[in-house]
């Protein structure tokens, strides 16, 4: 049973470490060694000097590339870790004065101590996936790079009606071009990584039988559920993107409309938005459902969100079931 939690601050440079007793909330020790695998060797030392090993829990913020070294060594000697988004962590902590990463280690430390009950433990995913995650990063660094500059192509164009700037624009054009080169190499790139593992090419042709999927969803969301093992509810999963629509009401004087949270995904969300577009073009189900929601007078988005999730729901069914969706023909 683990009733000690060590709570680990992340940095480029450095972590910083809390060691929290799960019953009395009694922080007994704290320190900072280099974010290196030295450092993260002396940490694992210095903490099971402390408290034995099988007793501690380690919890840290997920804070991307910082951490990723701290989550492969303790996965690789099968300690017990929990990757918590910031935010969470925040939200329960309350309000805060100051901040230095000593006292933010100590925080999570007691963040994890006092609330291990919902604590789960966190896995990387594959190599594969974890190649296939970076490689959608920088996918998505270059369609942000490629999108800025088609907009200062257009800001230029206007000038260029009073001004010559022309040899600008061919640059401009040429840069443009390059990007979207280099971001059809890094699709491949994730078509190779998939169709090189049986497991994710059986998941990849699964989940891109549902219409309005591709290669982005589907490799997206094989990251984010670890390849459909940290997610086994759409549900959940719509609440994660920011899909699932709660309720707005406070006694009965006070009732909203009911709406999505801000707290979501925002490139799966997108990502299932567009999708959702092409789905009711071309799946006859998804278009009848859209098409009569409109004449019910509901907004554009708002149907193109339930349309989402109607989409997560049909793409876990296949996971679960192990076999394609079949569309009907009608």
């Amino acid at each position: 049973m683990k009733t000690f939690f060590v709570g680990i601050d992340i940095s480029k440079d450095w972590l910083d470490v809390a060691i929290c007793e799960g019953e009395s909330m009694k922080v007994l020790v704290s320190f900072r060694n280099d974010n290196s695998v030295e450092g993260i060797e002396k940490i694992i030392l210095k903490c099971a000097k402390s408290v034995a090993k099988q007793k501690l829990w380690y919890c840290f913020e997920h804070t991307g590339n910082y951490g990723l070294l701290l989550a492969h060594i303790l996965e690789n000697k099968s300690i017990t870790y929990s990757a918590v988004p910031a935010l969470e962590i925040k939200r329960s902590i309350g309000m805060t004065r100051g901040k230095n990463d000593k006292v933010d280690a100590v925080r999570i430390a007691i963040y994890a101590a006092a609330n291990h009950f919902k604590l789960s433990e966190t896995k990387l995913p594959g190599e594969k996936l974890l190649r296939i995650k970076h490689l959608l990063t920088l996918r998505g660094q270059l369609l942000k790079n490629s999108q800025q500059l088609q907009n200062s192509r257009k800001s230029f164009l206007v000038a260029a009606k009073s001004v010559d700037l022309q040899d600008v624009i061919e640059d401009l054009n040429t840069k443009i071009t390059e990007l979207k080169k280099s971001i059809l190499i890094i699709e491949e790139k994730i078509r190779t990584e998939i169709n090189s593992s049986e497991d994710l090419t059986n998941t990849f042709n699964k989940v891109t039988s549902v219409k309005g999927v591709g290669l982005m969803i589907a490799a997206t969301m094989m990251v984010y559920t670890n390849n459909f093992t940290a997610f086994d509810d759409p549900r959940k999963f719509n609440c994660f993107a920011g899909l699932a629509p709660f309720g707005y009401s406070s006694g009965i004087s006070i009732t909203g409309k009911t709406r999505t949270s801000s707290l979501r995904n925002k490139t799966m969300k997108t990502l299932l938005f567009n999708g959702a577009n092409t789905a009711i073009m071309y799946d006859h189900d998804l278009k009848k459902y859209y098409n009569r929601k409109k004449i019910e007078g509901k907004k554009h988005m708002t149907v193109i969100n339930a349309v989402a999730c109607k989409m997560v729901a049909r793409i876990f069914a296949v996971i679960k079931r192990e076999e394609p969706y079949v569309n009907l023909v009608r």
